[in-house]
């Protein structure tokens, strides 16, 4: 039988926080998981990506259902280091809490999967179904792993899916979608004191965003989960002389989408307003970034109703259910699945915790997610 002791959990977990997977470098975290399975006879693999980006799946148990957990391996840079309790990079234990950056996004997560996973297959306790584990490469910055794993067909057989992220308290069941645009003005540069010999390429550019900053935050759509659509102008540049007259600005933007204003509509509208400005002179072009599509799932699955159960018991919580503004893997892994497909994100930490300085995981909710992901998984397989 094999039971990770607490000591072994964490030493774990200390290993892969000290991996510096800052949107790069997440193979390094793929083979420290390929290694430990393959202690333990789970065979993985490694799904490139990128010339450096890979994703890692592995199998235990077989036939269906087949249920699907995923955790991305990337985190976020830690920022000014100097303002950090501790060093980022290694997990520091203080008044019951675990610091370090990825613990709380979303490396405990993925540490609970992982050793789940080993401890159900060294234990013979998986008698139906199968469990898929996707690690993804590149989710703090679009998604590309998750993406590679929809196109290459992993979740074309999955029945159920749940994403670690951190939110202990409340489950996740759906959520907004999320696209960036970088927009781009060409003008023609000229003296400040002779604005007339060229093309501020400014003017039509913020013009453009306010109109469709009207357009977008002003339109009446709701989802009854999610709320409205949201656009956020995040960053501007342009000019780089006080008395020139700026040939080229640009603007890159986030819009966080509902089912009811969907990607493609504002991507439409976004290129029927430049087409409108362009007519009348303007030089204005758009390119998306990133387009992830919301993600609408039924509110009382099976898996739902079983992990709100199983985690009360184990966290002495009361766990809600609910939409979110944020973006997740599941808008990837999810294309071509209908609204009714169980899907929720439910893991160790609080979503308040993701990308802020000394962040942290309490100690007590990543080890009582090890049991809470046991029995999950053998409930859904029975």
């Amino acid at each position: 039988m094999k039971h990770f002791t607490e000591d072994e959990k964490i030493k774990i977990l200390s290993d892969i926080i000290a991996i510096k997977s800052v949107n790069e470098n997440e193979i390094e975290v793929a083979n420290y998981i390929k290694d430990l399975f393959a202690e333990y006879g789970i065979e993985s693999k490694i799904v490139p990506v990128t010339d450096s980006r890979v994703n890692l799946v592995a199998d235990i148990g077989s036939g269906s259902p087949v249920i699907g957990v995923s955790g991305h391996m990337d985190v976020v840079s830690p920022g000014d280091e100097n303002e950090w309790t501790s060093d980022p990079f290694t997990l520091i234990e203080r008044d019951g809490k675990l610091y370090g950056r990825g613990t709380d996004d979303m490396k405990a997560g993925l540490v609970n999967l992982v050793l789940v996973m080993i401890e159900l297959k060294e234990n013979n306790k998986l008698k139906n179904g199968t469990v898929r584990f996707m690690a993804t490469t590149g989710e703090e910055v679009g998604g590309a792993g998750s993406k590679k794993l929809y196109e290459e067909g992993y979740m074309d057989d999955v029945n159920y899916l749940w994403v670690a992220e951190p939110s202990h308290d409340t489950i996740i069941y759906s959520h907004k979608g999320s696209l960036n645009l970088h927009i781009t003005s060409i003008g023609e540069a000229a003296h400040s004191s002779m604005p007339e010999q060229g093309y501020n390429a400014i003017n039509p550019l913020m013009k453009y965003l306010l109109e469709l900053d009207e357009k977008l935050n002003g339109d009446d759509r709701k989802n009854e989960v999610l709320g409205k659509l949201v656009m956020s102008t995040t960053i501007f540049n342009a000019g780089n002389q006080v008395n020139s007259v700026p040939d080229k600005a640009a603007a890159e933007l986030n819009v966080r989408t509902i089912p009811e204003f969907d990607n493609d509509e504002v991507i439409d509208l976004f290129n029927k307003t430049a087409d409108k400005f362009n007519k009348e002179g303007a030089h204005i072009d758009i390119e998306v970034t990133m387009s992830l599509p919301s993600v609408f799932s039924s509110k009382h699955s099976k898996m739902v109703n079983l992990a709100k159960e199983i985690g009360k018991k184990h966290l002495g919580l009361e766990i809600s259910v609910k939409g979110s503004p944020g973006v997740t893997d599941a808008s990837n892994l999810l294309r071509g699945k209908d609204d009714n497909f169980p899907f929720m994100m439910f893991g160790p930490g609080e979503t308040k915790m993701a990308h802020k300085t000394d962040e942290y995981v309490y100690k007590d909710y990543y080890f009582a997610f090890f049991d809470i992901y046991k029995e999950l998984i053998l409930g859904l397989s029975k």
